[in-house]
Formats: C-alpha cells, sequence, structure tokens
C-alpha cells in the first residue's frame, strides 16, 4: 500500500516524536542565536560572514533538532514499549516511519525558515541556496540517527554514536575551516578563491552523493525495524 499524505497522521506523528508542545520545539534553535548574539555584544566573539550562515548559524542548530526528532522516529517506540502496536498499523509499519520522517522534515523546514529571517535580519545578509546546504545536513543527522537508535534499540545510545559521527565530522573537517567534499555540511560559499566550474562540480557531486547515502540510510534502518522478533527482543 502507498502512503499518503494526510495532515491528521502527521499532526498525530509529530505529537509522538516530539510530544504535546511540539510546537515549541521549531523555536529552540533560536536560543543558539541569542548565545551568538550575546558572544559578540560582550566582545568575546567577531561578526559573522555571509559563508558563515549556512554551517554556524544555521545549520549545526538545525542538525542537532534534526538528531532529536532522528532518535525518536523508531527507538522513541521501543523505549515507549511501542513498538508491537506499530506492527500491526493498517498499511504495514513503514507507514508510521514515514509519517514521522515527514512530520519531523516539516517542523525542520519551519525551523529553518525561522533561523533564516533572523539570522538575515540580526546577523548578515547571505545567498538562499546556503538554505538547502543547511537543510541538506540536518535532513542527512535526521535519517542518520534514526538508523543509529534503530540499530542499537536505544534513544540514547543512538544519540551517543550519532554525537561521535558529528564529532568526527567536526574533527576532520577543522569545525567548518576545512571543507570536505563527501560531508553533509560542505559549504561552497566558504571556498572564495575555488574556480567557479569546479566549485559547482564539487557542489552537484556533493549534493547527490548525500542524497544517495540518505535513501541508502533510509532503506537500511527499515530493513532493520522490519526484523519484528529481533526488534521485540
Amino acid at each position: 500500500m502507498s502512503w499518503r499524505p494526510d495532515v491528521g497522521l502527521l499532526r498525530l506523528a509529530l505529537l509522538v516524536v516530539a510530544g504535546r508542545r511540539f510546537w515549541l520545539l521549531p523555536l529552540l534553535p533560536l536560543l543558539w542565536l541569542l548565545f551568538q548574539a550575546g558572544v559578540i555584544l560582550i566582545g568575546a566573539g567577531e561578526g559573522f560572514t555571509p559563508s558563515s550562515a549556512q554551517g554556524t548559524l544555521i545549520g549545526l542548530p538545525l542538525t542537532l533538532l534534526a538528531v532529536f526528532f532522528g532518535i525518536r522516529i523508531i527507538a522513541g517506540e521501543i523505549d515507549g514499549r511501542s513498538l508491537e502496536i506499530a506492527y500491526t498499523v493498517p498499511g504495514g509499519c513503514e507507514r508510521v516511519w514515514w509519517a514521522k520522517l515527514f512530520a519531523s522534515a516539516l517542523a525542520l523546514l519551519m525551523s529553518e525558515a525561522l533561523l533564516a529571517v533572523a539570522t538575515f535580519i540580526f546577523f548578515t545578509p547571505f545567498p538562499w541556496s546556503a538554505l538547502y546546504g543547511a537543510m541538506q545536513a540536518a535532513l542527512f543527522y535526521l535519517v542518520l540517527s534514526m538508523a543509529m537508535a534503530t540499530l542499537f534499540r536505544s534513544e540514547a545510545a543512538g544519540a551517543m554514536g550519532t554525537a561521535a559521527i558529528l564529532g568526527l565530522n567536526g574533527l576532520i573537517s577543522g569545525f567548518g575551516e576545512n571543507q570536505v567534499r563527501i560531508s553533509p555540511f560542505w559549504n561552497p560559499y566558504a571556498l572564495e578563491n575555488a574556480d567557479p566550474t569546479e566549485l559547482f562540480a564539487w557542489t552537484l557531486q556533493n549534493r547527490i552523493g548525500v542524497v544517495l547515502a540518505m535513501v541508502a540510510i533510509v532503506a537500511l534502518a527499515f530493513m532493520r525495524a522490519n526484523r519484528r522478533e529481533r526488534m521485540l527482543e
């Protein structure tokens, strides 16, 4: 059975993933911008450039929110002792997982819109295409954290595993100082002196590669979740 968008189902999915006050979660990343503004006001930091918008100001807080959503998509059913119910849903348990994924993505989209407006007004103007890069990183870690939590059958273990990979990504890239083409945080706007043709090719390779990686991760996570006997042990 194919899954069709259902507003009521998406709302219920968001309630399960984020709780009754789910509407507050898209606002939480704004606290990161308040912190950055405070650092600048007390003179402990420098102002931001347009190239900083994609990663530091928008991408990072959005990714942390995505990890919270991701670990709860499937593993939340395990910790909540409701996984067996998900297997009885008409259309298959994948319908539940897809609903949660789409609901989480919509919440991330709303949060990104708020971050973008606040960043543009209070910090620095930036190319609007940078929003794709920020959302790419968030969606990648959304599905990765979902897969990690499903693999370990625990929200906490999934969060720790994802944090380890996120930290490794930061170390390899020098926390934004170096641009690694295979990284979901790839930021072409940080490479000011690169040849435009090569930069376009690198960016296209990165965007396509990350999408393919996300598809593979989702497929593996769903395969793991469909092993009913193992998941219910």
